[in-house]
């Protein structure tokens, strides 16, 4: 493959870069849509703790791919074949009674991933709380550092202001002292 053709991400074999296999091209469509891993540590540590319950694991694999085009397609197959292949008369009885069961358990799970999400955001709202109080505590923390840094400076200052004092008396108090012996004779 000529190397300008890797500089563009092409794949081994293809032309200009267009030709990708089918797999790549339809997994979105077919493939549930997997989430990256949580980052934050609330809800990875969330995450674990679901997980150590094999019902919220059902619940989240089925609510997966509840909510995939691999279920959409499934059905689409499913009631195409029903009809198509005369499974039953007009006006289906059996395959209502089935989509309405199905659709009984599915809000069911839905109302779980529902809830699922508001423990999340729960989880988050409970770390950024905690957050905010420590940040408030080391911002009170840091204020009466302050203050104590400006009582110190007047202090020094204070102070500076003495020893520039009597450094000017002693000077005064030499000089004269000087001056005094200079007159006398010795």
């Amino acid at each position: 493959m000529p190397s300008d053709a890797r500089a563009h991400g092409a794949e081994p074999g293809s032309q200009n870069g267009h030709s990708r296999s089918l797999f790549h091209r339809l997994g979105p469509l077919i493939l549930p849509n997997r989430l990256p891993p949580p980052v934050n540590p609330a809800l990875m540590k969330h995450a674990e703790e679901r997980a150590e319950h094999a019902q919220n694991r059902a619940a989240d694999k089925i609510t997966a791919f509840s909510g995939s085009m691999v279920f959409v397609y499934i059905h689409i197959i499913w009631f195409g074949c029903w009809i198509g292949f005369g499974v039953e008369k007009y006006p289906f009885g059996l395959l209502t009674m089935i989509v309405s069961l199905e659709a009984i358990f599915l809000s069911t799970f839905v109302m779980i991933s529902q809830n699922r999400a508001d423990a999340k955001r729960q989880v988050i709202a409970d770390a950024q709380w905690k957050t905010v109080q420590e940040e408030d505590k080391q911002n009170e923390e840091l204020l009466e550092l302050s203050r104590k840094i400006l009582k110190l400076t007047t202090e020094v200052r204070a102070f500076g202001g003495r020893v520039e004092e009597t450094l000017a008396l002693t000077k005064e108090v030499h000089s004269r002292s000087s001056g005094a012996g200079a007159g006398k004779p010795s």
